[in-house]
């Protein structure tokens, strides 16, 4: 069992493995350290096969890209506290 983060070397050694793995036909593992949003994008590859596009690993780069560079865990918070707030702002008015 690890413990901690993987580290970015983990990560892209993880990110690799995986990626071969969509591309031959093959799922997404369990306790890859991707976020959802790379998985996603790999998942979209998965689904392709055996027709996965270059346009499709590039978009799973891109947001591998994201994970390692905190952009994607950036969005997925800004979009949390605004459905947040947008949920305070329906309780405010319905009361």
């Amino acid at each position: 069992m690890r413990r901690g983060y993987p580290t970015r070397e983990q990560l892209q050694s993880s990110f690799e493995r995986v990626l071969s793995q969509v591309l031959a036909g093959r799922g997404i593992p369990t306790g890859t350290g991707l976020d959802d949003e790379t998985e996603g994008a790999l998942e979209t590859i998965a689904r392709a096969h055996p027709n996965a596009t270059e346009e499709l690993v590039e978009a799973a780069r891109r947001a591998f890209a994201g994970q390692l560079d905190g952009s994607n865990t950036a969005r997925w918070k800004a979009e949390l506290e605004r459905d947040l707030a947008e949920r305070e702002a329906r309780s405010k008015r319905s009361q």
